[in-house]
């Protein structure tokens, strides 16, 4: 085995192997040859070769999300860093823990002139728990050593992208064949700390509220005790409201959550106003909840998060800063189940609108609507589900997704720029097979999500392509200006067979009702290597199909 003679990149491998990070994506260059030597010589590594920084950050983040431990990228220097960015924002809002590496030059030649500079450091200020920029040169040996363990223990610890900055001065390609520096591994700190607070005056409003709203967010599958959501569905006071990437189920439960409120007039939804709202769990997808939620407020808001909590509804009274099994553990046992009509009257009417739903489905044309219900029908048990942003999230969010389904979204900046590479670096990463559904704009821009060699056999792609960006049709604006077709809705006529063939999926398409039951089925029954299916629908007629949903499961 060899080494690396840059004293920084020994003391980088070796506090990354000490805290076992050991997932290591890597863009080729040269300013980062000393580190692409330290960590792909060492056999205690997994070292990934991704060309693309974007889709490299965006792979590293998938099997972070997946492994629920850091993982490093690793890149040259100059504007290769910058393509990190988008990966960055996205875990810093969805509590990912990413460990971004980047090669510099050293200080006195930036901003010189020299080729493939930028100015590196804190360049993510904005979107990163730590910034460790280290100085080379063993007499800055202690600092360095110091800054790195805080990073990597700032990554481990909150759950989040941290930026180590590393300066090389050439050569860089030297190697020796002896360790040269052992550096002191500072242990983090794990767990979540104890609730310090009393919460007997919140348990006392608890109890005299006859109406409870608990809205989840974003959760890993199995974050939640199987006994407190038992117990949250008992009490006929609480109404539980989930999404799809909630990843929670119980017959009490409210999932689809627009389908309940979309059709409420102002005097229904001051009657599903609650008094208190708990919440937990990442981002919300669903803009009706947050309206609702914005006009009727309710008299108490209160978040659970061992890190963060957000005024979303602008009514924020309290943060509970520890993990939601940690807070339910002390809370749920002092509570004292009410006897009131708020959460069956708004399961009776979720069981009325899911009639209506049944009906409308069997009433409708070929659509997106139609293939996105088809597609949750056929879906195979025991899946990872990985989704898209834009109407393919909020598509999924009207249809039953059976239970044993873990279900991802990059819902930390909701931005369509890296889905199907998070959903690649997912489908390496677990143990299921992966099913990835995604609209045709966001599959093309992440395209090199594909120029991949670690995609498994058992991975799916599902392109559903209406020829632009659909969702625009169903936001308020102009259809029929000049300006929509090109600057909106951006239509194309592109497809992805030939990308397929290029990194060696196997393509499927339908592109009419009377082919879509079979060949999803065919597409879901086959798993012998990559496939892509795509379903092409019209573009003209998706919004309508969509809007007149809303009015016809009142």
């Amino acid at each position: 085995m060899k080494f690396s003679n840059k004293i920084l990149s020994q003391t980088l491998v070796q506090l990354c192997l000490d805290k076992g990070i050991d997932h290591i994506i890597i863009s080729p260059g040269s300013r980062n040859a000393p580190l692409t030597i330290g960590f792909g010589e060492h056999p205690a590594f997994k070292c990934f070769s991704i060309v693309d920084e974007r889709c490299a950050a965006f792979f590293a983040l998938g099997i972070a999300q997946q492994l629920q431990k850091p993982v490093a990228v690793i890149c040259t220097s100059g504007s290769a860093l910058l393509n990190y960015y988008p990966a960055v924002a996205e875990a810093f809002y969805s509590d990912i823990p990413l460990v971004v590496i980047a090669a510099d030059r050293p200080l006195d030649r930036i901003d010189i002139g020299d080729g493939q500079t930028i100015r590196q450091q804190n360049v993510f200020e904005n979107h990163i728990l730590y910034s460790a920029n280290c100085i080379e040169g063993e007499e800055f040996q202690i600092k360095n050593e110091t800054e790195i363990n805080i990073a990597l223990n700032t990554a481990l610890e909150l759950k989040g992208p941290v930026h180590i900055n590393i300066p090389f001065s050439e050569p860089l390609y030297h190697t020796v064949e002896n360790q040269l520096v052992w550096p002191q591994n500072v242990a983090p700190r794990l767990g979540t700390e104890a609730l310090k607070e009393d919460l007997n005056p919140f348990i006392e409003k608890w109890n005299r509220s006859k109406r409870k709203m608990v809205l989840v967010g974003v959760l890993p599958p199995n974050s939640l005790e199987k006994r407190f959501i038992e117990q949250l569905a008992k009490d006929e006071s609480v109404l539980v409201l989930t999404e799809t990437t909630s990843n929670l189920h119980n017959e009490n439960f409210i999932v689809a959550i627009d389908q309940l409120i979309a059709p409420l007039a102002d005097e229904d939804l001051s009657k599903l106003q609650p008094e208190i709202l708990l919440t937990f769990g990442g981002m919300v997808v669903s803009k009706k909840i947050k309206a609702f939620l914005r006009s009727f407020s309710p008299k108490e808001h209160w978040h659970v998060d061992s890190k963060k909590a957000y005024d979303t509804f602008f009514v924020l009274k309290h943060h509970f800063e520890t993990s939601i099994n940690s807070f339910l553990a002390e809370f749920l046992p002092k509570t004292l189940p009410l006897k009131t009509d708020y959460r069956n009257q708004w399961l009776a009417i979720k069981r009325h609108r899911l009639q209506r739903h049944n009906i409308y489905e069997s009433e409708i044309p070929y659509s997106d609507f139609m293939v996105f219900s088809e597609i949750f029908k056929q879906l195979p048990k025991n899946v990872q589900l990985q989704l898209s942003n834009s109407a393919t999230i909020r598509y999924a969010q009207l249809f039953d997704i059976h239970d044993s389904a873990e279900v991802f979204c990059n819902r930390g900046t909701s931005g369509i720029d890296g889905s199907t590479s998070t959903a690649v670096g997912a489908g390496y990463a677990s143990k299921l097979p992966t099913i990835f559904i995604t609209g045709d704009l966001s599959f093309f821009y992440d395209s090199n999500a594909l120029w991949n060699n670690y995609i498994p056999k058992n991975f799916k792609i599902i392109v559903v392509n209406n020829g632009g960006g659909g969702i625009f049709r169903i936001l308020p604006g102009e259809k029929d200006s000049k300006l929509f077709d090109t600057f909106f809705e951006t239509k194309h006529n592109l497809t992805a067979k030939q990308l397929s063939e290029m990194y060696g999926f196997k393509y499927q398409t339908i592109d009419k009702k009377e082919d879509l039951t079979e060949n999803v089925n065919i597409f879901f029954s086959k798993n012998d290597g990559p496939a892509l299916l795509e379903i092409f629908t019209p573009s003209n007629l998706n919004d309508k199909v969509l809007l007149d949903y809303f009015k016809c499961i009142l």
